[in-house]
């Protein structure tokens, strides 16, 4: 971790009015005191945002890609100290860190490359006898100043989701990061500062501000920014909208992501997806498996591979490469899954499976009834839920009455029931045969319905942060 003390500010760093503890989640003991912002600050790096706005806006396409390229380059040396940075503050397991460095630096040489294709088109105006001899044509144009505002769980991996398309588009970015979480953030954007200062552009086209919401409503409530780019849960995601309005809002919200398995599926296939995915990042990520929805006819077999698995998946340190769960990022989040776990019994749910231990480990409930927040909201912890269904349809059917749409898989072994799923589970992303969660940061991610709007991965996010321009002219005679 090496990066100046304060906050990256304007074009330099500037004392925080006050600090606070980033703690291990493992154990409770303090990593550091990171500095804490305010609403002043906030004020502050609005104004220089807005400031060097037209100037961001006009740098060339090859100083773009070159800073992106020379951050993906500072982060990739620094490799294995983000991971380790990432396993304290966050307390997932070192082998989810690995894989949320390796997807940042995918993100960031991905958006490098997708400055070369950020371009318009010529379009036709003679379809109408009027625009004979007219030329036209259209143009992306940066959409402004950008607020990037990320969640704890991938704090990273979410920090370059936001930092690198809004530069690789032309616009400043301030990016709030979690409270629990501002490390490697700040690590990220001292080296991507750093490379902006090389290439002779202004540091504030990227700034960053720790705080509590009154900090996050300043920067989301400026009437000058052009937009806004959240990850968080839906009622914070609502309220940003509500908030912002008219400024345009990017909204990566929670979910409760199903995965159906049909009569056909490869029964052992699929209970390995349903350990993998409900349980990495100790269940924290909103595209974990949570419901699980089978057949009826394979239900018991499916359980009984289910059991067989989950006495080996492993719960303690996160440092230690084997493990797969571990402490959740803190005491009250913990207490709110427990609380929703045993509500979920006490409406008729069965615990069929709940690993002990002082770290909450893997639990699977059968028979969760709906209207229970284990089934139906995100519960955002090693927590899968099994219910029976008739069939794919009724299955189906189940998948669309959540108020989420981010991410479902099916597993079958029918292209039939893959291309039924596809045209019919009303989500942003259908999976088969692989984990909801499996993602791909080149493609578009996002969610319908309560699980949010607008995309992300780097192409997709550039154009959401720009705005098309049209362009008609008539050559003078």
């Amino acid at each position: 971790m090496k990066f100046p003390s304060g906050l990256p500010i304007g074009e330099s760093w500037v004392e925080a009015p006050a600090t606070a503890p980033v703690v291990f989640p493992y154990d409770g003991s303090t990593i550091t005191e990171a500095p804490v912002g305010n609403t002043a600050l906030a004020r502050q790096a609005l104004d220089h945002a807005i400031a060097v706005k037209d100037k961001v806006g006009r740098l060339p396409s090859y100083v773009r890609r070159n800073v992106l390229q020379a951050t993906h380059s500072a982060v990739r040396a620094e490799r294995d100290a983000f991971v380790d940075l990432l396993v304290l503050e966050t307390g997932k397991p070192l082998i989810d860190c690995r894989v949320e460095i390796d997807r940042t630096l995918l993100t960031l040489v991905t958006a490098a490359e997708e400055v070369a294709r950020l371009h318009g088109e010529t379009v036709p105006l003679d379809l109408l006898p009027s625009g004979e001899g007219l030329r036209g044509f259209w143009v992306r144009k940066p959409i402004g100043v950008v607020v990037g505002i990320t969640g704890f769980n991938y704090p990273l991996l979410l920090a370059a989701h936001k930092i690198a398309p809004a530069f690789a588009a032309g616009c400043p970015i301030i990016v709030k990061p979690a409270p629990q979480t501002p490390l490697a953030t700040l690590w990220l954007v001292h080296l991507m500062r750093s490379a902006l200062l090389e290439a002779g552009a202004p540091e504030s086209a990227l700034q960053l501000l720790t705080g509590g919401p009154d900090v996050g409503a300043t920067l989301t409530t400026d009437s000058r920014i052009g937009a806004v780019s959240f990850t968080g849960s839906a009622a914070v995601g609502h309220q940003i909208a509500r908030d912002a309005a008219p400024t345009k809002v990017l909204l990566e919200l929670g979910s409760n992501s199903a995965l159906v398995v049909a009569e056909d599926a490869d029964l052992d296939a699929a209970a390995d997806a349903i350990i993998r995915g409900g349980y990495y990042a100790s269940g924290q990520a909103c595209i974990s498996v949570q419901r699980v929805l089978a057949v009826e006819s394979i239900r018991q077999p499916l359980l009984e591979k289910l059991g067989a698995r989950l006495p080996t998946v492993v719960v303690g340190d996160p440092r230690d490469p084997a493990t797969q769960v571990s402490a959740l990022i803190d005491p009250r989040s913990t207490a709110r899954v427990r609380e929703w776990v045993e509500d979920a019994v006490h409406a008729g749910a069965t615990i069929a499976y709940a690993a002990e231990g002082d770290i909450l480990g893997p639990i699977v409930l059968t028979d969760v009834p709906s209207g229970q927040p284990a089934w139906d909201e995100e519960i955002f912890g090693p927590v899968i839920a099994v219910r029976s269904v008739p069939d794919l349809e009724s299955a189906f059917s189940v998948v669309n009455a959540s108020r989420y749409g981010l991410h479902a898989s099916v597993f079958t072994a029918s292209l039939d029931t893959a291309f039924t799923a596809i045209d019919q589970l009303d989500v942003g992303g259908v999976v088969i045969n692989e984990v909801p969660g499996f993602r791909s940061d080149v493609m578009p991610y996002g969610g319908v319905k309560d699980s949010g709007i607008g995309r992300e991965g780097p192409r997709f996010a550039i154009e959401e942060l720009t705005t098309t321009r049209m362009a008609i002219i008539r050559p003078r005679p």
